[in-house]
């Protein structure tokens, strides 16, 4: 319980700091219902499953986590994947595979896998957020309009294409039901500035539901029946051994995704106070939580960023508000679960709708395209375009492999070689009179000498050995050296040795010098062959 722990040891725990924990855990809490209904309609599972993610998820993580102050739950960022894999495998297969990817987090957090993950460019984020969102505000059409599209479509574009071809028979109904909780969300935090929006948005239409009645709205009382107003029972999924193979695949979808959004949270809840999360902890704190969610009733769940957003604005600063923020959903739950009924799902969709632009980030989308370089304008575009018309994992891995492709293609080029002329070099003062040995040739080699910069030694080396006694390669702004740059040396011995030409090291780094002695090429080259200073050349 690090982050418990840290608050105590800040005081944070102290009585005087109850008051504005409380009711920034209740706020989130309430802020979080709507969320976790609409993620949880959306996802393929029923409402009260969302609100069961949110009140077991939330309260682990906040207990095991590794962030003072994040809120997790069920999160827009997971809805693409967990309504995949509820479509594919039921309700039962995405619980089994949330434990297996509760194990999974576990695992990389006790490996310290946590920084690795920082590593993911900020363009593979932006693509495939951007596309996430995309995909859910279109998912959430068939419900606002009251469409009645086509059903068995697995791919996005055929979604759509159903939906375009559904419009004509759109009900005005929800339609207007919608775009009224839409006003109510964009309009509400301007006049009611300390309510959550959401919640005054579908308050609002479930009071204009409840009052008019409306035959053509799908409500949650009509889709699913309600909700139980009761908390849920523990209960093992029942799974066999080959369908737990088949769930690997989407489970570590479920792993590395919330991995990625819970770190992004904690990175956010930092910037905005000035903390310092653990990013190990928080994923094992992940782990914990969705190993047991699934088994009482939920499913995936990730830090949310939106909600540990407002449980800062309102006050937050340790843990204890987010074990508020659970127990207000079981308190609501308890008390007001008849009410749920009369909730529109249309209302819910709205909410959905603004989940969606905000996490497409279009500002910075477009001005990333805008603004960055050609080649990171290509990752951000093929990792946009493989989330909504392929699959998010694989928008994921390919979007990181082209971005260290670009990378390590930009780090190449940074690696220079370039002959220097003997009679314009400096030796120390106390050496003035030191005169290189006839036929010397001197290069400078400057950037990391790696795979791939390995071939420009060579290139530039190519017609040297024929017309040069001495070749010395000063290595004195080379910060380190791979395997491949190791073997380059190597063959370039090899083709000294052949012209009976010596090859010197001159100014290498403690570091470089390290590998190449475990390489063996020092050996081979000999101390009078490895040198400090120019003038040491003899």
């Amino acid at each position: 319980m690090i982050a418990i722990l840290e608050a105590k040891r800040a005081g944070l725990l102290s009585k005087k700091h109850w008051l504005n924990n409380v009711l920034a855990g209740a706020i989130v809490g309430i802020v979080a219902l709507p969320l976790a209904m609409a993620f949880a309609i959306a996802s393929g599972a029923k409402p009260e499953q969302g609100i069961y993610t949110a009140i077991v998820a939330g309260g682990l993580t906040s207990l095991f986590g590794g962030s003072r102050l994040q809120i997790a739950g069920p999160t827009g960022a997971f809805i693409v994947i967990l309504a995949g894999i509820t479509a594919k495998y039921g309700i039962e297969g995405l619980q089994v595979a949330t434990l297996m990817a509760g194990v999974m987090l576990m695992l990389m957090g006790l490996t310290r896998l946590g920084g690795v993950i920082k590593f993911i460019p900020s363009p593979v984020i932006v693509g495939f957020t951007s596309g996430i969102g995309v995909i859910i505000w279109v998912g959430q059409w068939k419900d606002f309009f009251g469409l009645s599209p086509a059903m068995g479509a697995e791919h996005f574009h055929e979604k759509f294409w159903n939906l375009i071809q559904a419009f004509p028979g759109f009900q005005l109904e929800p339609t207007l039901l919608g775009l009224l909780t839409l006003a109510v969300l964009l309009t509400s935090p301007r006049i009611l500035k300390r309510v959550p929006s959401p919640l005054v948005a579908m308050v609002v239409a479930t009071a204009a539901q409840w009052y008019f009645n409306f035959e053509n709205v799908a409500t949650i009382g009509s889709a699913f029946g309600g909700i139980p107003q009761s908390l849920p029972h523990f209960q093992l999924p029942s799974v066999t051994f080959s369908e737990v193979l088949k769930l690997i695949g989407p489970a570590f979808t479920i792993a590395l995704l919330g991995s990625i959004e819970s770190l992004l949270s904690a990175v956010v809840a930092d910037g905005m106070t000035g903390t310092k999360h653990n990013s190990n902890q928080e994923l094992i704190g992940q782990g914990i939580a969705n190993i047991f969610s699934p088994l009482f009733g939920g499913f995936a769940s990730t830090g949310a960023i939106a909600r540990t957003a407002t449980n800062i604005r309102n006050g937050g600063t340790s843990p204890l508000a987010g074990i508020v923020h659970a127990l207000t959903l079981v308190v609501i739950v308890l008390v007001l679960a008849p009410l749920a009924s009369h909730i529109p799902l249309c209302s819910l969709s709205a909410i959905l709708f603004v989940v969606a632009y905000n996490m497409s980030e279009l500002h910075r989308f477009s001005h990333m395209v805008r603004t960055a370089p050609k080649p990171d304008v290509a990752v951000l575009l093929i990792s946009f375009l493989l989330t909504v018309f392929g699959d998010l994992v694989i928008a994921v891995n390919i979007g990181v492999l082209l971005a260290c492709l670009l990378f390590m293609k930009r780090m190449s080029e940074t690696f220079v070689i370039e002959q220097h002329a003997v009679e314009d070099l400096k030796v120390m003062p106390e050496n003035a009179d030191f005169k290189f040995p006839p036929k010397t040739v001197i290069f400078n080699m400057e950037g990391p000498f790696f795979f791939g910069a390995a071939q420009h030694l060579e290139s530039a080396l190519e017609d040297v050995h024929g017309h040069a006694n001495i070749l010395v390669l000063r290595l004195g702004q080379v910060p380190f050296i791979d395997a491949t740059g190791t073997q380059a040396l190597w063959d370039l011995l090899d083709t000294c040795k052949h012209h009976k030409t010596r090859l010197v090291l001159s100014e290498a780094r403690p570091n470089v010098l390290r590998k190449l002695t475990l390489a063996g090429l020092l050996q081979q080259l000999g101390k009078d062959n490895v040198i400090n200073h120019l003038h040491e050349l003899h």
